[in-house]
């Protein structure tokens, strides 16, 4: 017998579980409802009534800017980029050392060439490096369109007489804000990556359903090894997930939500869900029941999210590569439209084959041994001394 008739099998059940479809409706109802929510949220934020978060996002990006005659520099909502005024020598030495995330050059003439009625070429340097340089290239290219408008309505209304003053737009209401951005497209990472802890039951009512059911004796008696039980119920629950996740990017492209390069954001999310379960595995496997497996998934979920959250954030503050071993990480700078070179997306490819191998070598350990699935259940210091090998040595005593 082979794992995939396992997995076949665990499947098929699944599938057919009234309780699994109820499940699994309800968090698709969930999803809507976040969207919903999300989109009354982001309504809310920008219009002029609305909440604003931005204050918390003061300093987030930084743009310095050649601009002699402060044409372009008024036009920029401080509240969303701090902006700091410099000659081009001085901005680019501060760009290169990444002391900033773009620089903007509006020529010396600028004022002279208005009044002819001449074209001004606003010149953008970005680094290239800074995950933050996307939402610094949009707010600029957002602020460069108002700037265009108000000084085509001026030189329109200078022919008029009667209404000389120049209408200008306010940039807050004009575009999707950098708060926006920022928070969308982490809104939709986290989204893709939630339906990964949300299958857990079914790990553990596979597992500990054996202990609770006195199955496990039989299981456990058939021709098969326990590296294939393991495999099999992982890979099922895995399977199901790849469609949770796969139906979940097609509703949020539906629902108008932009995901660049879906194939790759949806291989990052399918490998990250295998040592995810490969971890719920182990603690279904140490643990006796129900409860204790609930308790213990609980405590490492959310390890398993600071594992996925904090390279992330370092990520956006210092640009670090090993920042990279996360998916998430991967998943926002595509998201963002970096140009990632090919040989980074090995680093969270890599960083989730050597978990995948370590929890599941474990996993496999736990199912070899009777005391672990049957009782009585060593503890787990002494578990995991015998596991590395460690062997407690023995005194000798005096005759």
């Amino acid at each position: 017998m082979k794992f995939t008739t396992i997995t076949k099998w665990e499947m098929k059940e699944t599938l057919k579980s009234r309780k699994f479809l109820t499940i699994f409706f309800l968090q698709i109802s969930v999803l809507f409802l976040m969207i919903f929510i999300f989109n009354a949220f982001a309504t809310n934020i920008e219009s002029e009534k609305g909440i604003s978060i931005t204050p918390s996002l003061s300093g987030f990006a930084s743009l310095d800017v050649d601009d002699q005659g402060r044409l372009f520099t008024k036009y920029i909502n401080p509240e969303l980029i701090t902006v700091t005024s410099s000659n081009y020598p001085d901005s680019i030495i501060n760009l290169n050392a990444g002391q900033t995330t773009a620089v903007v050059v509006v020529p010396g003439d600028s004022i002279e060439k208005i009044k002819t009625i001449e074209t001004i070429n606003v010149q953008l340097y970005l680094d290239m490096s800074d995950p933050k340089r996307s939402v610094v290239r949009d707010e600029v290219n957002t602020t460069s369109k108002l700037m265009a408008d108000a000084l085509s309505n001026s030189w329109v209304e200078s022919f008029t007489p009667q209404n000389t003053t120049p209408t200008v737009v306010n940039q807050q209401s004009t575009g999707e804000s950098l708060a926006m951005q920022i928070v969308t497209k982490a809104m939709i990472a986290i989204l893709l990556f939630l339906p990964l802890f949300l299958f857990g039951n079914m790990i553990i009512d596979s597992v500990v359903g054996e202990k609770e059911r006195k199955t496990g004796e039989i299981l456990m008696a058939m021709p098969i090894k326990p590296a294939q039980i393991v495999l099999g119920k992982s890979m099922a629950v895995v399977g199901v997930i790849a469609i949770q996740v796969a139906l979940w990017m097609i509703i949020l492209l539906i629902t108008g939500f932009e995901i660049l390069n879906p194939l790759i954001v949806y291989f990052l999310v399918f490998i990250t869900a295998i040592p995810v379960i490969g971890i719920t595995v182990i603690i279904s496997a140490y643990a006796k029941n129900y409860k204790e497996a609930g308790i213990g998934l609980t405590f490492g979920y959310v390890a398993i999210v600071g594992v996925i959250m904090i390279p992330t954030l370092t990520y956006l503050s210092n640009k670090s590569l090993t920042s990279n071993i996360s998916p998430l990480t991967m998943v926002i700078r595509l998201f963002s439209g970096e140009n990632i070179p090919y040989w980074q997306f090995l680093i969270p490819v890599i960083f989730i084959g050597i978990l995948s191998i370590i929890t599941y070598w474990i996993a496999v350990k736990l199912f070899e041994r009777d005391d672990v699935m049957f009782g009585p259940r060593p503890s787990i210091l002494r578990l995991t001394r015998e596991i590395l090998g460690w062997k407690k040595k023995n005194k000798k005593t005096k005759l």
